[in-house]
């Protein structure tokens, strides 16, 4: 009987349910919000009343099975529906979801435009449907319903307020402007929620799947294979870099998926600055404004205004330097961010930090190769698309070179970062096991003296800025060393036309890439394999405890 009672209630909410987007529906083509939201209210009320019924109903039931079903039979049953309280703020959210739908997600491709409305209702309600016959089959599954309509209601926002932000109407609104961001940080945060990591990467996952079908339903028919293509493409590189490191220490399944889906959107910073740049948008707020500029332009007046003798050539290369230094420390640090908010709670050793923080920067690189037209997208469609002739020596040429070298990149980078988190996470048994050898840190030991702070705190913050520092240097650096052929007088390729060589010298044979390659290919490999094998970095340290918990003796 319960488990008739359990199937009414999901009956009556999946009937409840498809009927709201059938009202969204009705609503765009007939009588207009005002009657969609009355229809809407109606059903909730009648959604309300039915569920206090069948909650009374249920005790009625109970009190009358208490002769002949013992009571931890029944408790363990669970045969209660959600109290009045969660009843009501389920109705409030149903409420907000239906005013997000009727004035955000008609904004949303593939929701937009004429018909958006009766796609709407068949996706929603396919998905409705759907849902509940999985959730009655597979009771876990719920879960991944959870997840995937968090996921889904974060994806509406965040593009409804993209779209927002390049309107008029946003931008001479201050209040407007500040609910807006507020409203984006909100939703940013809770996609990184305090969940088990399979739910966390549900979430993810389905919040990029919406941003990407959105990007690609706007898109030419020419633009969205180019598109596809380049995801394809990119995806065997990205696949082939996590199987190459994840030898060094076995991870779990959902955790590599959580990581990447994490790197893919760290992304999101150094594009929406570069979008703002771009539109020429200006962030308007009660008592300033904020005004993007260009990464250049402020380095230029960095270079100019604090460097006097800087000029020519030297003046190019030092703005240019700044310039990339400023984009290294956007990406690192969005980068760590994605890690210490997904990764902290499952970290048992330094070398957990440094793969998954490798995996985080594969996932970087990959939507960078896919989202950014001039890489992947760009190779297609200049070599294989437009051409007359496909050129595929070139088109993998270009593709194997940014595959390797540009994701060593960050792999190298943002690894070396995460060894020093590693080191700040579990500062307190590392630094025991360094005095058991006889070893001090000294910058720590000598701060925490002077300010009389633990040795602990101060190493932390020091391998913290020392990570940060060494990530974004080698990223940075790397940037201006590809740049510099542009950079300098005549565009020198080569080793032999930098110095000025006779044409018949080895050194013109030399291109300047390969200095950066060995480095960071090479070295990198080198420097990584170093520090995964390292004692101290694979030893099992145990799961990290993020709140203090306080024990009372007994007094026996």
């Amino acid at each position: 009987m319960n488990l008739t009672l359990r199937r009414a209630a999901l009956g009556l909410m999946a009937l409840s349910s498809a009927l709201f987007p059938l009202t969204a529906a009705a609503a765009e083509t007939n009588a207009g919000i005002l009657s969609a939201f009355t229809v809407v209210g109606v059903l909730l009320a009648l959604l309300l009343g039915s569920a206090l019924l069948t909650r009374v109903w249920v005790g009625i039931v109970n009190v009358s099975l208490l002769d002949v079903e013992p009571i931890a039979s029944i408790e363990r049953r669970h045969p209660y529906l959600p109290s009045l309280r969660v009843i009501v703020m389920a109705v409030a959210a149903t409420l907000f979801l239906g005013y997000l739908s009727l004035k955000t997600v008609m904004t949303v491709a593939p929701f937009e435009g004429p018909g958006g409305g009766q796609r709407m209702l068949i996706v929603f309600s396919a998905f409705i449907f759907l849902s509940l016959l999985v959730v009655l089959r597979w009771p876990r599954a719920k879960e991944y319903l959870f997840a995937c309509t968090l996921g889904t209601v974060i994806g509406i926002i965040l593009i409804g307020f993209q779209r927002a932000l390049l309107s008029s109407a946003l931008q001479s609104d201050p209040f407007l402007m500040a609910l807006g961001v507020v409203g984006v940080v909100l939703a940013w945060r809770f996609l990184f929620g305090p969940w088990a990591p399979h739910i966390k990467a549900t979430v993810l996952g389905t919040f990029l799947f919406w941003v990407g079908l959105h990007l690609l339903w706007s898109e030419a028919p020419t633009e969205r294979t180019a598109h596809l293509l380049a995801i394809l493409v990119a995806l065997i590189p990205a696949v082939i870099w996590c199987l190459l490191f994840l030898k060094y220490h076995v991870e779990r399944l959902t955790l590599v998926f959580l990581m990447f889906f994490a790197g893919m959107l760290s992304t999101a910073p150094i594009l929406f600055y570069d979008a703002l740049v771009r539109n020429g948008i200006e962030l308007q707020f009660f008592l300033f404004r904020i005004v993007p500029e260009n990464f250049s332009r402020s380095s230029s007046a960095f270079v100019t205004g604090n460097i006097a003798s800087a000029a020519g050539v030297r003046a190019t290369l030092l703005t240019s330097l700044v310039s990339f230094l400023i984009v290294g420390l956007i990406e690192e640090t969005s980068k760590f961010w994605v890690l210490k908010k997904s990764g902290t709670p499952f970290f048992r050793c330094i070398n957990d930090v440094m793969e998954l923080g490798i995996i985080v920067a594969i996932g970087f690189a990959f939507a960078e190769n896919v989202i950014n037209p001039t890489y992947f997208v760009g190779f297609i469609q200049e070599y294989l698309m437009d051409a007359a002739q496909p050129d595929w020596g070139a088109f993998l040429g270009n593709v194997v070179g940014r595959a390797v070298l540009t994701n060593m990149v960050h792999i190298l980078s943002t690894g070396v970062f995460g060894y020093f988190f590693g080191l700040a996470l579990f500062a307190g048994p590392y630094l025991e096991d360094a005095h058991n050898r006889g070893k001090v840190s000294l910058v720590a030991f000598l701060i925490g003296m002077v300010l009389q702070v633990p040795e602990k705190v101060v190493f932390r913050r020091q391998m913290i800025l020392t990570g940060l520092f060494a990530a974004v240097v080698l990223h940075g650096l790397f940037n201006f060393m590809v740049s510099l052929p542009d950079l300098l007088p005549g565009n020198p390729r080569t080793l032999g036309a930098l110095f000025a060589q006779p044409t018949d010298s080895w050194l013109h044979w030399v291109s300047l890439i390969l200095v950066p390659s060995l480095f960071y290919v090479v070295g990198g490999f080198w420097l990584l394999s170093l520090l995964f094998f390292q004692g101290e970095n694979r030893k099992v340290r145990g799961q990290l405890i993020l709140t203090d918990t306080f024990v009372t003796p007994s007094m026996g």
